[in-house]
């Protein structure tokens, strides 16, 4: 084989890889989080892109054209973002949360920077998120997710795009997520109907209470406390939803 030939083969094989690996980077829950600057990410990618490409990338490159090129780059850019979109759906279940928590104990204008999130988010939302990421780096998920990214070649091979598939995995990260969401904000729901509930109570039987003054501090107070009793639970339900889908990739 001429060297110039050979050279140029393994150079386009691992381009292909890194298209999808730095892509991946860019929004996969823990690698991709907004603080972390965007030449970083794509430093990460082309890191581990270098090492996956001995494992998953093609014996030889052999592209037609310019055109041939730029098509199997976009596959691979599409295949690397849709991943790291669908983990990141399942991430927002803790935004959703957030803003639930916020709703129900009276916190919701407390807001605070974007933690990873597709939006502004309130301070509960953005301190569960941030804690997600330190649990994915707490309990080795993220050696899961470079694991997920080696194994994504085995399901979608360089070159190749299942488009109504991957629309189907969107929507069911969607309903995933929102069902993520709902379970771990239910003891807060239940919360917030009681405590209402006994305030609407003492209202009728106490006309002149002042109620939205009392309300207040103790639906803050109570969210607070149970906020503290529940996230242990919550971080741990979300770990493994997210391993879950992880497994999706990895076997």
């Amino acid at each position: 084989m001429i060297l110039p030939a050979w050279l140029t083969g393994e150079f386009l094989a691992a381009a292909l890889v890194f298209a999808r690996i730095g892509a991946l980077c860019m929004f996969i829950p823990g690698f991709g989080e907004t603080f972390f600057p965007a030449r970083h990410r794509l430093a990460m990618g082309l890191v581990l892109a270098l090492s996956l490409t001995p494992l998953v990338g093609p014996d030889a490159v052999d592209i037609a054209g310019f055109g041939s090129l730029l098509g199997a780059l976009a596959i691979e850019v599409t295949l690397g973002i849709w991943i790291g979109i669908t983990g990141r759906i399942i991430l927002s279940a803790l935004q959703f949360v957030g803003y639930q928590i916020g709703l129900i104990a009276g916190l919701t204008n407390a807001f605070a920077p974007q933690m990873g999130s597709f939006e502004g988010a309130t301070m509960i939302a953005s301190g569960l998120m941030l804690g997600a990421v330190a649990v994915i780096f707490a309990t080795d998920l993220h050696h899961v997710i470079i694991g997920a990214m080696a194994m994504s070649y085995d399901v979608f091979p360089i070159g190749r795009i299942m488009p109504q598939d991957l629309s189907e995995q969107i929507v069911i990260a969607v309903s995933r997520s929102f069902y993520l969401g709902l379970s771990i904000a239910a003891p807060f729901y239940v919360m917030g109907l009681l405590l209402n509930l006994g305030l609407g109570l003492a209202n009728r039987m106490m006309p002149n209470l002042p109620v939205f003054f009392v309300a207040g501090p103790l639906l803050i107070a109570s969210g607070l406390v149970v906020l503290v009793l529940a996230v242990p639970g919550m971080l741990n339900q979300f770990a493994q939803s997210f391993a879950d889908w992880l497994g999706l990739l990895t076997f």
